[in-house]
Parts: C-alpha cells; sequence; structure tokens
C-alpha cells in the first residue's frame, strides 16, 4: 500500500509536488476517485465543480471520478490509479464515507494498488484513530466508531505549529499508537504491507 499523506494537500505548493512526485504515473494519466468533504451536496457533485478543482491541479476530467455519496454503487469496480479525500471536518466526512458503505472498498482499492492521497482530514481518515482530532474538528455527527480506515497504523496531527505541541507530548505519551506531526507545508509517504 501506498499512502500520500498531508496537512494542506494541492493547497500548498510543496505538498502539491510532493504528491505529483509520489504518484504512480503522471497526474495527467492519473485516474482518480475523489471523495468530497461532508459538505458536499448531491447538486455540488453533479455539477462539475469538483472536476474542474481536480483539474486545475493538473487531473484530467476524463480521468476524475467524484463520488456521489447518494448514489454510490457506480463506484464499485472501478479501473482507478488513486483515491483522494481532501480536507473537512474529518467526523462528517467518515461518517458519509461509512454511511455510503464504502470505507471497506476505499481499503479494498488501496490494497489493490490505488495510491491514498489524504490532505487534513482525509489524512486522519487513513490512520488508525481518530478521537484525537476531535481537539480540532467538532464532532457533531454522533460517532461512536472513532477508528480511523486503519490504512496508517499511527494517528496524525495535521496543521502542527507550536500551539499544538502540547497536544502531541500528551498523545505521544499515553497513545498506543505512533503519533507523527505535520505542519502545513509537510507531506510523508507510507508505504505498509
Amino acid at each position: 500500500m501506498k499512502l500520500i499523506l498531508s496537512s494542506s494537500d494541492f493547497g500548498n505548493p510543496e505538498s502539491a509536488k510532493f504528491i505529483s512526485d509520489h504518484l504512480c504515473k503522471p497526474m495527467k494519466d492519473c485516474k482518480v476517485l475523489y471523495f468530497p468533504n461532508e459538505k458536499a451536496t448531491e447538486e455540488k457533485i453533479k455539477s462539475g465543480k469538483y472536476h474542474s478543482r481536480l483539474s486545475a491541479f493538473g487531473f484530467q476530467k476524463k480521468n476524475i471520478y467524484v463520488f456521489n455519496y447518494y448514489a454510490p454503487a457506480p463506484f464499485f469496480g472501478l479501473d482507478i490509479d488513486a483515491i483522494y479525500i481532501s480536507g473537512g471536518n474529518t467526523f462528517g466526512t467518515i461518517k458519509r464515507i461509512r454511511e455510503a458503505g464504502f470505507d471497506k472498498t476505499i481499503i479494498d482499492y488501496v490494497q489493490g494498488g490505488a495510491v491514498y492521497i489524504g490532505g487534513s482530514a482525509g489524512a486522519h481518515i487513513a490512520s488508525a484513530n481518530i478521537a484525537h482530532v476531535a481537539k480540532y474538528d467538532k464532532d457533531t455527527f454522533g460517532l461512536t466508531d472513532l477508528s480511523g480506515l486503519g490504512l496508517y497504523s499511527g494517528i496524525l496531527i495535521c496543521h502542527y505549529s507550536d500551539d499544538r505541541a502540547e497536544d502531541y507530548e500528551q498523545l505521544k505519551a499515553c497513545s498506543k499508537f505512533p503519533v507523527t506531526t505535520l505542519k502545513d507545508n509537510q507531506s510523508i509517504l507510507i508505504r505498509e504491507e
């Protein structure tokens, strides 16, 4: 499995370059399944807004699949090179993915060779657990299962700065998971078997 995790994904030039450099093929040739955040309405999903956003990053519109939480059936069994989950509210986004019945399918795609690109919420979602994110994102979604997808065996503190140093030290001391920090201009490449 190959994961590219960052705080700011394509919103930061350093992170955007890092993602481009570590994809399995040039971005223009990469077929990507994109999961918009928890605020995506069916109207926005169908509007082409998200296709335009990703094509501005370098993907070709013909290679962009925007996941429709309201009609997930066409997104099973795609021939894709990457999955991209961007920022937003971590709890709301993972709830929508689970309600669409797609959490296990994302894992299958990544285990089958699709590169996972996660920015902020998308990075947290890839990890082992998201409980600590409640300090930064409001969980107004009533989640009881605070596990992430488990693609990455640790947990992350995205948007890391001196303001989050105390959180990091506390997590490092008491978490059963390894803790990694990511500043807004940082990305990490993780290969897990």
